[in-house]
């Protein structure tokens, strides 16, 4: 017996890429890294073994995007239902809106550094579902870190753009980290990064304790006193990630699970409980008709999103209030199929980034994400450590009354969303798009063109997207119907070209289980806008 629907493989879109048909799979925007979790399954290990090694190389080999301190989010099914793990961290505890005397948060620098909650998520998820030793994990990491890899090209471009603002450069460490002969590196060109190996096995001894109690952690807050930052030791030991239960929102028969607040996954959910008021089939799915539609429903969900997602004990409306099929039937209306539009947030009161996903034949299915915001996050590398740190503190508001208002000990909205399928209570799909808001708006495309069009994983991944932006900015790739674009463009949709190297139209990565993974094992897409691929045996 099968999930998959009746999926068409013989169209699809310009592309390299192939779907991978595998019993055992890993699946993220770096080849070095899915070989590494590939190898932790060929050792006896599960998915999330494989997951963990593979989040581990990231840091090394798509350093513009995620680095050791990261944040980190992960939907798992563990064989038998679904968990989720919420490890973005907190604010230092000398955080509060009088502490930044400023307009805005700071983008970069130590006024942008919230507590890393990658390095948990690993030892809490190693702990909890792991089978082989967690040292055993961070082997891949620490070899590619002190031999080095020759940089590929999409990383490469990243990497030179950065070099570039001085808002990065200028930051303690990262010249002598990321500027190796004063310069980011070339195409091809080997790449070590021996501080990150020394972190690597100390977190590898420890099972993270390192980090956040040990060594690593000392380092940290010393760094923090002698250049100006309010990162403590206190605030680093005080973590631990946060095991939650994910959002679930029904959607032409499957059910898309999410990571509730404080993340922005309920995005991609109310924009689909949106559609489904709204005839998007009765158009062909690279019709004008069809993505304006989309376009509107996205545009409505983050109007309510960026007004009401925070943390979730400092929110003013719930997430089954924003997700209520009644609040969302009443939205929907406003969407006009003629007309591109505004839209601000409703009432529902009644009274930067990678990703990867594996699975195993035992049928657990990992959906992992973490990162460091904008292309390598603050900016701030630890010396002697190769730690880089995230700069997940630019998502807070400054806003008095705000629900994201930055305050000690709380956590930022967040963009990173990993994302699972099911059907029926079985498990389908595991998946995510990387990008910034980037990341509902491809979750919501790709399962659109999967569920409602019948596309399979791969050509979902490689269709044409667009991506919002606000009011009525849009950006569209270049290889969607020209006629489409002129149609949105006289529905009012002002389109423009795009200039953001790190978040663009998203990189997404799509295990899809075909039935009994022993039996029929998944079917897996990468996105050829990175680097990346799909690996199984």
């Amino acid at each position: 017996m099968t999930t998959a629907p009746r999926f068409d493989w013989t169209t699809g879109y310009p592309s390299q890429r192939s779907p991978l048909f595998a019993r055992n799979i890993v699946s993220t925007s770096h080849p070095l890294a899915a070989q590494a979790g590939l190898e932790m399954l060929r050792q006896g290990g599960n998915a999330v073994d494989a997951a963990i090694a593979t989040a581990a190389c990231m840091t090394l080999v798509e350093p513009c995007s995620n680095g050791l301190g990261s944040d980190a989010f992960c939907i798992l099914w563990d064989g038998q239902q679904l968990h989720g793990l919420n490890a973005s961290g907190p604010a230092p505890a000398a955080w509060t809106p009088e502490f930044f005397g400023t307009q805005v948060m700071p983008k970069r620098g130590w006024g942008a550094v919230t507590v890393p909650g990658a390095v948990g998520a690993w030892a809490a998820l190693s702990e909890r579902f792991g089978k082989l030793p967690f040292a055993d994990l961070m082997q891949p990491a620490i070899e590619i870190a002190e031999r080095g890899y020759a940089v590929p090209p999409i990383v490469q471009g990243k990497w030179t753009m950065a070099a570039a603002l001085h808002e990065l450069t200028s930051q303690p460490g990262f010249a002598e980290a990321f500027l190796p002969h004063g310069r980011a590196p070339e195409v091809g060109e080997l790449f070590r990064f021996a501080d990150a190996a020394r972190s690597l096995k100390l977190i590898a001894q420890s099972r993270g304790e390192a980090f956040y109690r040990g060594e690593i952690a000392q380092a940290l807050a010393r760094f923090a006193r002698e250049t100006g930052g309010a990162l403590t030791a206190a605030d680093l030991a005080a973590y631990q990630p946060e095991w939650v239960t994910p959002l679930a929102k029904d959607f032409a028969g499957h059910t898309l699970h999410e990571i509730p607040p404080n993340g922005q996954g309920i995005a991609a959910q109310m924009a689909l409980g949106l559609l489904e008021h709204r005839d998007v089939t009765a158009h062909a799915v690279d019709s004008a008709e069809a993505q304006h539609l989309m376009i509107e429903a996205m545009k409505l969900a983050f109007a309510d999103v960026y007004r009401n997602v925070a943390e979730p004990g400092a929110m003013q409306v719930s997430a089954a209030q924003l997700l209520d099929p009644a609040y969302l039937a009443d939205r929907a209306k406003l969407i006009d199929p003629a007309r591109a539009q505004v839209f601000g947030a409703g009432n529902p009161i009644k009274g930067g980034t990678i990703y990867l996903t594996a699975a195993d034949e035992s049928g657990m299915m990992v959906s992992f994400i973490q990162s460091n915001y904008l292309g390598f996050g603050s900016g701030l590398v630890l010396p002697g450590y190769g730690v880089s740190l995230q700069n997940r503190g630019h998502g807070f508001t400054l806003e008095a009354g705000h629900p994201n208002q930055v305050a000690p000990g709380k956590r930022p909205f967040h963009t990173i969303i990993p994302a699972f399928l099911t059907r029926d209570g079985a498990p389908v799909m595991s998946f995510g798009v990387m990008g910034g808001n980037m990341q509902p708006q491809g979750h919501m495309q790709t399962l659109v063109r999967m569920l409602c069009y019948g596309q399979n994983p791969q050509a979902a991944c490689d269709a044409p997207r667009w991506r919002f932006n606000e009011g009525l900015s849009i950006n569209i790739e270049p290889h969607m119907p020209a006629a489409t674009i002129e149609a949105l463009r006289a529905r009012g949709h002002e389109v423009g070209d795009i200039h953001d190297s790190y978040q663009d139209f998203g990189a997404g990565q799509f295990i899809w289980r075909l039935g009994e993974p022993g039996a029929h094992g998944y079917v897996a897409a990468s996105d050829p806008r990175r680097d990346g691929t799909a690996v199984g045996y």
